[in-house]
């Protein structure tokens, strides 16, 4: 199968694409380059030749499969947004099924959002613009049942405990970020400004060591707060 020669310069939300299947690739494509501000500059058929590209072309958001032959896509996640990783990329993962333990797994490895292949053109494109700007979108389908589902089997260990205990709003919009609401959503139903929203998440980062939103996501499962 072939993949698509990488492009440079452009404008807009800059995306690369990995997926075995071509047809996937050329459908992801497609719809992605038809919106305004995305670019896709380039496409992969595989995770090891995903990374090679992502690291080369440094791209605002990769969108992987989880499946994929030789390095899957939650190889390729971690490689690129792991913990490990000092400036990572981000992530989201697509797949066909929507109870696919895999699923979790790459949010754990850094991945900053999680759609079904089937999600739609508009879902797609909000994907890909909640991801470059540092939010994370979850197929609402499967938020709550996924993330719920998996805290309760436990993590490998304890949940760490916040540095600083959480304040009663930063508690509310832990909450909100857990069942996958933006800055936006969060704003307009708090009754509070974005900014005043972007210090509190900020904030929470900070006080639970997370990296970004899916992992105060999962944090907020794994201890109870909230439940699916």
């Amino acid at each position: 199968m072939s993949e698509r020669s990488e492009r440079v310069g452009g404008h807009g939300v800059r995306v690369l694409i990995a997926d075995d299947q071509e047809i996937v690739r050329t459908g992801l494509s497609m719809i992605l380059d038809a919106q305004p501000d995305i670019e896709v500059v380039a496409t992969a058929a595989d995770g090891r030749r995903a990374v090679e590209l992502a690291r080369r072309l440094r791209p605002d958001v990769c969108l992987f499969d989880i499946r994929m032959p030789g390095t899957d896509g939650i190889e390729a996640t971690r490689s690129l947004a792991g913990p490990d990783v000092a400036d990572p990329l981000a992530v989201v993962v697509i797949t066909t099924f929507d109870l696919d333990e895999y699923v979790y797994a790459a949010l754990r490895a850094g991945a900053r959002g999680f759609l079904l292949k089937n999600a739609g053109a508009d879902m797609l494109a909000q994907a890909v613009h909640a991801a470059a700007g540092g939010e994370a979108l979850i197929a609402p389908s499967v938020t709550a049942r996924l993330l719920g589902a998996f805290a309760r089997t436990g993590p490998a260990s304890s949940p760490a405990q916040p540095v600083e205990a959480l304040t009663y709003r930063e508690e509310q919009i832990l909450a909100a970020v857990a069942r996958g609401r933006t800055n936006v959503e969060i704003s307009a139903e708090l009754h509070i400004s974005l900014s005043t929203v972007k210090t509190h998440v900020a904030s929470l980062m900070a006080k639970l060591g997370a990296r970004n939103r899916v992992e105060i996501a999962i944090w907020a499962y794994e201890t109870g707060r909230v439940r699916s």
